[in-house]
C-alpha cells in the first residue's frame, strides 16, 4: 500500500504528471489511473491490496459434493476400508457424472482436517515393483496373527494372486499347520484353477528346505507341476503384495466387534474378502476391482505336470529290529531288512518309489518298490 499511496500523493500534492511518475518508478500508467480512481471513490482505505481471487469459479466443487466426499471418507474409515482420494473418486463415479480429481479430493479432505501427513513414507521413486503378467501366473501365501475377544492368539492364512490382487483365500486357524496350508490351497485351487507358481516365505508350514526336508505343501505343488518359490530370509518385500494385504485386512478387523470364536472371525474374513474382490477399487489396478482384473485376461497354467523323478541318497544304520526308514511325501515308512543286518551301516538310494539298500561294500541288501499306502514294508513284499 505504501507505494500506491506515495504515487497518489505525489500526483495530487506535488502535481507531478502520471506519465512522469510511471516512467520514473517503473509502473504502467493504467495502473496509476486505477489507483487515482479508487482513491477518489474510497480514500486511503481503497488503496489497500485487494484479493485476486475471482468472484465466481464455474468449475468449483459444489458444497453437496464436498459434503458427500467427507461423509464417504468417514463411513469407509469407520468400516475399516481404504478411504484414500483415488478410492473415493472411484466410489463417487457410481453416483456422479463428473467427479473431482484425486488431487482435488485430497485438498477437500485436508481442509476438513481429515488428512494426516506421513513424512516417514518412502518416496515412490525408491520402489521397484514387480507384477506377474497373467492371472494365476503366481500366487503369494503368508500367515498373520490376530486375537479373539478373550485375547487368545489365532492365525490367519492368506492367499493372493500376484497379477490381479484377487484375494484367493483367507482362513482362520488356531495355529496354522502344514496340513492347513494344503487344505486352504486346495480350496483356492478348486475355485480358481491351478497357478503356474506359488511364492511364500520360509516358514516351517510352507517349506522344509532350511531343514533339508520337504513339507506337505512342497509335495503337493511338486505333484501338480507347480513351481514353488521362496523369499530370501529377512526380506518381506519379496512377498510385498500379501504383506500389504495383511495391513488392509487388519485395519478392517480392528473396526469390527472382537470375534469370540474362530467361526465369527471367519465370517468377518469372508465378508471382507467379498468386498475386497468385488467392490473395492484397487489403485494399483487403475481403479478396477481385483475380480475385474482377474477376469480380463487368460489364465496362466502350470508347466507340464509330467512326473519328475525325485532322487535321494541317505545314510543310515539298521536298527535292532532289522529295519531302516525312509520318508515319502512327509510320511515315514519302515523297511524290513532282517535281524541279521542289525547295526550294519547302509546307504539307501531312492528314486521316487524305487528303493535300494546297499551295504558299505556295495552289496545290495534289498531292492523294492515302496508301497506308499503301508507304513511297514515287510520282507515278503520284496
Amino acid at each position: 500500500m505504501d507505494k500506491a499511496r506515495y504515487l497518489v500523493e505525489a500526483h495530487l500534492r506535488e502535481g507531478r504528471s502520471v506519465a512522469e511518475l510511471a516512467a520514473h518508478h517503473g509502473v504502467h500508467r493504467s495502473w496509476l489511473y486505477k489507483l487515482l480512481t479508487r482513491y477518489k471513490q474510497g480514500g486511503e482505505e481503497a488503496l489497500r491490496p485487494r484479493s485476486r481471487r475471482p468472484r465466481a469459479c464455474p468449475h468449483k466443487t459444489s458444497l453437496d459434493l464436498e459434503e458427500r466426499i467427507i461423509a464417504l471418507r468417514l463411513e469407509l474409515v469407520r468400516q475399516g476400508h481404504d478411504a484414500g482420494p483415488h478410492t473415493l473418486a472411484r466410489h463417487l463415479e457410481r453416483d456422479f457424472a463428473e467427479v473431482p480429481s484425486p488431487a482435488t479430493i485430497w485438498r477437500i479432505l485436508r481442509r476438513a482436517g481429515l488428512v494426516e501427513d506421513q513424512p516417514q513414507k518412502r518416496p515412490k521413486s525408491s520402489l521397484v515393483r514387480f507384477c506377474a503378467e497373467l492371472p494365476n501366473e503366481m500366487w503369494q501365501a503368508d500367515t498373520t496373527h490376530w486375537r479373539l475377544a478373550d485375547r487368545s492368539d489365532v492365525e490367519i492364512l492368506n492367499l493372493i494372486d500376484d497379477h490381479s490382487r484377487l484375494f484367493l483365500a483367507s482362513d482362520a486357524y488356531g495355529a496354522v499347520t502344514a496340513q492347513d496350508v494344503v487344505s486352504s490351497f486346495r480350496k483356492a485351487r478348486d475355485y480358481h484353477g491351478l497357478p503356474s507358481s506359488l511364492l511364500s516365505d520360509n516358514a516351517a508350514v510352507f517349506t522344509g528346505y532350511p531343514r533339508h526336508g520337504k513339507v506337505l505343501l512342497e509335495a503337493e505343488l511338486e505333484r501338480l507341476g507347480i513351481v514353488f518359490k521362496n523369499s530370501r530370509p529377512y526380506h518381506p518385500q519379496t512377498c510385498g503384495k500379501v504383506e500389504r494385504l495383511h495391513q488392509t485386512l487388519k485395519r478392517f478387523l480392528a473396526k469390527q466387534p472382537p470375534p469370540r470364536t474362530l467361526a465369527e472371525l471367519q465370517a468377518q474374513l469372508d465378508g471382507f474378502r467379498d468386498y475386497y474382490n468385488h467392490i473395492r477399487p484397487h489403485r494399483a489396478l487403475g481403479g478396477r476391482t481385483p475380480l475385474q482384473a482377474y477376469e480380463a485376461r487368460l489364465k496362466a497354467k502350470p508347466a507340464s505336470a509330467a512326473k519328475r523323478t525325485h532322487f535321494r541318497v541317505r545314510k543310515d544304520r539298521v536298527d535292532k529290529t532289522g529295519r531302516v526308514t525312509v520318508r515319502h511325501r512327509s510320511r515315514l515308512h519302515h523297511i524290513a531288512l532282517g535281524r541279521a543286518h542289525k547295526g550294519r551301516a547302509v546307504t539307501i538310494l531312492v528314486a521316487d518309489l524305487d528303493v535300494r539298500v546297499v551295504d558299505e561294500h556295495g552289496e545290495v541288501i534289498r531292492q523294492l518298490t515302496l508301497d506308499p499306502t503301508r507304513n511297514y514294508q515287510p520282507l515278503e513284499a520284496s
